[in-house]
Parts: structure tokens; sequence; C-alpha cells
């Protein structure tokens, strides 16, 4: 899935060698980035459906001309914004093609301050346009693994999960808080023997020293203290499937000696119980630092560490997977406007630099907190972004506005002159005039 759009350019196509200059010029001093071509044919090799920008064409060019140079974007995709550049003989050709999917027409000689206007317009339409595909794609398409991401760190990750999930072996998995151990975790036991077996997770640092060994090995009737109703340990729950021991890395030292035998031998011992009872289970083990570190440091029993790490799966940091990030996001994003009933979302360019340039010490879990909290802001900005796009009478309004106020500042207000230019009525000219609020006397030098 492709990336949400970051760094966008504008194609500008005419002929006219001082003209294409001086645009270029102007877009690239309102930091808009321009890439420009004499003709069309050019163009068109840089334009396919993942194109980020917007195209701004002259109508009357040599071989391809504009009205056809459109036509082929429009083949390509038919959401790529497209600006026409008309002559006044050429206006009734670019309100047709702007009923037909234009973004824009702009009459030559045009104001640089309306041209920016339109192309910044136009881009933020594509972004949009982009960014809402990514978020469809990620509502339609099925996940089958919990695993979310197409960098090659991913790829490489879920293949050797389904590599290893098959071999129904012990698993030690490594990595920062909030990498998706768990999921990794899980995507082995369904992907495994086990699958449809109890998968029973265990979170080692929340468990009190005094009663992790009542939580994981249970106790029996005659255990003294414990009444008299027997209790399952999460050890014998996770019978014939898998035990997953989150952060065993801080686990106390005296439930790791108790633990050891269970590895080894596949036998827990209830509290009470005169014998040990065989377990049939799959242990995936998680650690947030290094477990050899730890060995090291005497915080972890050499010997289970040894008996656990038979093959070890680190999860990358989100840091190291960027380019992962805005897939993640869009299903945050559908998730948690699927949980609060959100119609719409649109991202703010606050949220999107943050998505770009944070380093995100928390991982996924981060990233999940991040756009669930994007999402409950989003009313204010979709109607933000109803309200700025005009309408196509309201775009013809201010073509015409625009054109009349051209041609009366290049013949200075000279009413048949004018008339002479736009090629219409006097009456019409007249009646325009009064609708747009137009002083001709004002042009007048």
């Amino acid at each position: 899935m492709s990336a949400f759009v970051t760094r966008q350019h504008v194609i500008f196509v005419d002929d006219d060698d001082a003209l294409r200059a001086a645009t270029t010029q102007s877009l690239e001093l309102a930091d808009i980035e321009v890439h420009a071509f004499a003709e069309a044919g050019a163009a068109l090799a840089e334009i396919d459906e993942a194109f980020a920008g917007a195209v701004v064409t002259d109508i009357r060019m040599p071989r391809i001309d504009g009205l056809e140079f459109f036509a082929r974007i429009r083949a390509v995709d038919p959401d790529i914004p497209v600006i026409l550049i008309t002559g006044h003989a050429d206006v009734p050709m670019a309100i047709g093609a702007l009923k037909g999917g234009a973004f824009d027409f702009l009459s030559k000689p045009y104001a640089t301050d309306h041209l920016v206007a339109s192309v910044r317009k136009a881009l933020e339409t594509r972004r949009l346009i982009l960014d809402n595909r990514i978020l469809r794609a990620a509502a339609e398409t099925s996940v089958d693994s919990p695993l979310i991401g197409d960098s090659p760190a991913m790829a490489q990750l879920r293949a050797t999960i389904l590599q290893i999930a098959r071999a129904d072996i012990d698993v030690l998995v490594e990595g920062e808080t909030g990498t998706g151990k768990e999921l990794a975790a899980l995507l082995l036991h369904r992907k495994g023997p086990r699958s449809g077996r109890p998968f029973v997770a265990v979170d080692c640092g929340a468990l009190p020293e005094q009663l992790a060994e009542v939580e994981l090995f249970g106790h029996d009737r005659a255990a003294a203290g414990y009444g008299a109703i027997a209790r399952a340990g999460r050890i014998e729950q996770a019978d014939r499937g898998t035990l997953f021991l989150d952060g065993i890395d801080n686990m106390p030292l005296a439930i790791q000696a108790a633990l050891l035998r269970v590895v080894e031998e596949r036998k827990v011992q209830p509290i009470g119980a005169a014998e040990p009872r065989s377990v049939d289970l799959r242990i995936v083990a998680s650690a947030r630092g290094d477990l050899h570190a730890a060995v090291r440091a005497g915080t972890f029993r050499e010997d289970l560490f040894y008996r656990l790490n038979v093959v070890r799966l680190r999860m990358p940091p989100l840091r190291e997977r960027k380019s992962d990030i805005p897939q993640l996001f869009a299903h945050f994003v559908e998730e948690a406007t699927g949980r609060m009933g959100a119609q719409d979302f649109r991202m703010s360019d606050a949220a999107r630099r943050h998505l770009i340039e944070h380093d995100w010490p928390g991982n996924v879990r981060e990233l999940r907190n991040f756009a669930y909290s994007e999402v409950l802001g989003i009313a204010p900005r979709a109607a933000a972004a109803t309200e700025a796009m005009p309408t196509l009478p309201e775009r013809i309004a201010q073509f015409e506005a625009h054109a009349i106020r051209d041609a009366l500042a290049s013949t200075g207000g000279d009413m048949t002159a004018t008339l002479a230019i736009l090629q219409i009525p006097r009456k019409t000219l007249y009646d325009k005039i009064a609708r747009h609020g137009i002083d001709p006397k004002s042009y007048r030098q």
C-alpha cells in the first residue's frame, strides 16, 4: 500500500518558453515544486494512478493539445486535478472541460495569485483523494495477519513466523514496548497446529510475587489456606494450546526456578498437589529488553534463558520501519471511526508532519493512541474542508469576474475595447459587471 502523500509537485505544460519560465518561477517562489514541459507527450510519462500532484496545461499546443492531454490524464486517473489555461477565444471549450471534470481554468493573462491559489487547492484535493484511497483500502482489505506492514522487516518477520509456527517449538520474542510482541505470539498460535486451542496470555510484570505462584500453577483442594475448591493455574489452562509469558524478564527469580520444570519436562505441580501433572503446550515468552543482558546482570536464570531460547524473534521498533506508518495509521483510523461512529476523516497538516517526523518511542501502541486522538478531532476539520471547496457555479462565477477584470485592466477601462476582447453582447457585459460588483471607472488611467 502506498504511503500518505508527503511531497507534491505540479506538472506545468506550455509551449511558450517565456511564459513557461515565468510561471515556473512564480510557483516556485510560492514554495510549490514545478516540473515544466514544453509539450504534453513528455509530461504524460510522469503521470500514473499514484501521481500525487496536479497538472496545469495550456489548451493551444502543437501535437497534443490541452484538451486531448486532459482526456488522456482522465484515462489514467479521473481524480487527478487538471487546471486549464485558456485564451479568451477558448472560454467555451474551457467551460465544457470544467463540466467534464477539469479542476479549474484561468484565462490569459492570469494573475499569479489566482494561479497559486488554484494550484494549492488542487494539490490539497489530490492529497485528500489519495489519503482517502488508503483509508478505504485499509477497510476493504482482509488482514490475514495481525502484524500490519509491507516493509521488508515486517515481510521477513511474518515469513519467519509462518515458518516456525508449524514446527510447534518454543519461541522467545524480544522487542521494545508497543512493538506487537503479543500479536506475534498470537500469529504463531493461529498459524500453528494448536490453532483453535486455548491461547493464554500472562503479564509477568503485573503479577505480584506473593500471588504469582498460585496464578501460574494453581492450587489443589488440599492446599491449606486456599479454600476447598481446586483452581487450575494459567499453565494448566493453556493445556493443548499456547502459553504466552509476556515480559518474562520481569518475572521474580523464585518463580523462574519453578517455571524451569514446566519448560524442561512439561509438568506442573499445583500448590498442595501430591504429584506433578503433565501439560501439553507451546510456550512463547517475550522480553522488553535484552534477555541475555539480564542473564549477565543476574536478574534472569541462565538455564531458563537457554531453554526458552530455541528460536528468537526480534520485533523491529517503528522508527526502523517508518514506511509502515501510513498503513498502520490508516488501519487505526478505520478502527477508531468504526468504534466512534465517525463518518469521515481528514488528516491535518500538523498530524501529517507528526507522522513523518516523530520517532515513536511507544511504537505501534503510541501510533494507535495518536490515531484515536486524531479521529476525536475530525468534525471541525471535515466541516472546514467542505466549506473551503467552491462549487462548480462558484468557480464559473470566479472565472467570469476574473476575465472581466483582466480585460478592463488591459484596456484601461475602455468598454468598447473590453467588449472586443470578451466578445459578448454589451447588455451581458453590463449585467455581469453589476452582478460581480465591478467598477469599470477604477480601471481608467
